[in-house]
């Protein structure tokens, strides 16, 4: 009864939720609070697994458990949010090496080299995919905002 007890708390404290589709795809609303501060009053989930790809909601660069912004302009921003990925990710199970896919939202999109940079030191060959477009604003002002997928490995 108590290991019983145990799963059951366990399953609630990590912010899981599960869903099913029509179509018999298994959906996982994932929070760890890994970045985003526990109890947060924002109206998405961190990451939502189907099947076997996790799609992460974009971050930006934000100080861990705060939702302020890092000191440092592009460069400053474009490691936190990098680092808040990898954070994420390895939350769930996962690593940097599982991402197929990142889209990058820039403020300006004259930072492009100085995101780069930063970008490169977090991944090799062979890279993600990879689409990158300049914004009218972001979140909280932020610089630079990514979004990537992940595959599970099985």
């Amino acid at each position: 009864m108590k290991e019983k007890i145990l799963a059951i708390t366990l399953l609630a404290l990590s912010g899981l939720s599960y869903a099913k589709s029509g179509n018999g795809s298994q959906v996982e609303f994932l929070n760890s609070y890994a970045v985003l501060p526990a109890g947060h009053n924002l109206p998405f989930s961190e990451a939502v697994r189907v099947n076997d790809i996790v799609y992460l909601s974009g971050q930006i660069g934000i100080q861990p458990g705060t939702t302020q912004l890092v000191k440092g302009g592009i460069k400053g921003e474009s490691k936190q949010t990098m680092e808040n990925i990898q954070a994420s990710l390895e939350a769930h199970g996962l690593s940097m090496k599982n991402i197929v896919k990142c889209t990058i939202m820039l403020a300006d999109i004259n930072e492009w080299p100085k995101f780069n940079q930063i970008y490169t030191k977090f991944f090799s060959k062979p890279y993600p995919a990879r689409s990158a477009f300049a914004t009218n604003g972001l979140a909280l002002g932020a610089r630079v905002e990514v979004e990537c997928m992940a595959v599970v490995p099985k």
